[in-house]
């Protein structure tokens, strides 16, 4: 990836100018999204098989009222009863299904709900995506913070009382190497009782090293599940190849991770199929690797710099409530993330009835925690953000916020030994 991909406040050169022209417009200069790049490892897994096999043959057209009442009427939810629940036929019992997921939640987890931060340590990227932020071709301010600001931020977390952080960086290997990352998981050791890491995909081995430097789980969006979709929204670099990043949290868990998180970005495609195929990876990966905790996200696009016009396509409040519910119900014991994209409300109803997780104090730029969390101006530049959040409570707002609500937050609730 030559470095005028990465542009700061000066344009991109007429050469990357005309590349990014030709990658939207013409699909023969792109690289065939679904071949292993050199590198890559490859796994002999059947995972991604029935994952996609079940989302293309998905037609939730054809489920009835009475489908969904068999479904909500069973006491175990089988792969058939969550396809009806996810159907529009389920949207006139979203009452029954909330009323039902909220018995599995209080079931399984009690009135718990986990609080965690994220904290991105670097923004240069080497895909083009095009509903990203962060993507190459994008005119934003890029930085890559040293381990020196990166210390400092996590001291400034770890005062609030933040015990859980999620560590991510834009997809560039070159800007941000697996060593560069692991470097930065063995600091937030330092502070933090749970390490999370957020960044491009990696083999099973690499995966073994952040382990080995302090990490617990690994979060992978995958975007989108339907790869020719896929192949339209990721027009250059690694991301770009579907099945390694299908694969990753296989590779995780394979390299010793304690858990992982699997997401599709809701609205980028058609969001029933979506959140059947990330539901589907989740219940296979948990029969293929039962000791794991494995977790599930359910974001929502968001606009980006430079482009105010991205939005949920045709995923509204009502319908990711509905999906959140309908996960609840068919994978009992998962834990269930929902992140600050959402509005306050909408955070504050959803906890009570399916989510598990919400993230507080957010901050998606880079090297900004001081200047948000204290109101003092840093000493350090600040990148541009990923993209725009909804909530910005602080961590003791939430907290508090939390516990009115007659839950119990909880900041940690694993013990090295």
């Amino acid at each position: 990836m030559d470095n005028n991909y990465f542009v700061d406040s000066d344009k991109l050169s007429e050469s990357a100018l005309a590349k990014k022209h030709k990658l939207e417009n013409d699909p023969s200069s792109r690289t065939d999204h679904m071949k292993y790049m050199e590198g890559m490892e490859q796994i002999n897994s059947e995972i991604r098989d029935y994952v996609i096999g079940e989302m293309e043959s998905y037609d939730y057209d054809s489920y009835t009222v009475a489908d969904v009442r068999a479904a909500l009427s069973h006491e175990t939810c089988t792969v058939e009863d969550f396809k009806a629940l996810l159907s529009p036929a389920a949207e006139p019992f979203l009452e029954k299904m909330a009323e039902r997921a909220r018995l599995e939640t209080q079931k399984h987890f009690g009135n718990t709900v986990y609080l965690f931060t994220p904290l991105y340590i670097a923004n240069y990227c080497e895909n083009y995506c095009v509903y990203c932020g962060f993507n190459c071709y994008n005119d934003i301010k890029r930085m890559k913070l040293n381990m020196e600001q990166i210390e400092h931020e996590m001291k400034v977390i770890a005062e609030s009382g933040m015990e859980e952080i999620l560590i991510l960086t834009g997809e560039s290997r070159a800007q941000s190497s697996v060593e560069y990352i692991g470097e930065a998981c063995k600091l937030a050791r330092k502070y933090f009782r749970m390490v999370g890491i957020e960044i491009y995909p990696v083999n099973t081995e690499e995966y073994r090293y952040l382990h080995e430097c302090g990490v617990d789980y690994v979060t992978v969006f995958q975007e989108t599940y339907n790869s020719d979709r896929y192949e339209q929204l990721h027009l250059l670099g690694h991301k770009r190849v579907f099945p390694y990043r299908f694969e990753a949290q296989e590779r995780a868990l394979m390299g010793g991770m304690r858990g992982i998180a699997c997401s599709a970005l809701l609205g980028l495609s058609d969001f029933r199929k979506d959140a059947l195929a990330s539901a589907l990876h989740v219940y296979s990966l948990q029969r293929k690797y039962p000791h794991a905790e494995i977790s599930l996200s359910c974001p929502r696009l968001r606009p980006i710099i430079n482009n105010d016009e991205i939005n949920p396509l045709d995923v509204h409040e009502k319908q990711l409530c509905q999906v959140l519910c309908a996960y609840r119900i068919f994978l009992p014991f998962c834990g269930i993330t929902v992140s600050s994209r959402e509005s306050k409300t909408f955070r504050d109803g959803i906890v009570k009835i399916a989510a598990t997780k919400v993230s507080a104090g957010v901050s998606t730029g880079i090297g900004d925690h001081e200047s948000k969390y204290t109101g003092k101006e840093s000493d350090s530049a600040e990148g541009d953000e990923q993209f725009e959040i909804n909530d910005s409570r602080s961590f003791s707002t939430m907290y508090k916020d939390m516990s009115d609500e007659g839950l119990q937050p909880v900041l940690n609730d694993y013990l090295y030994v």
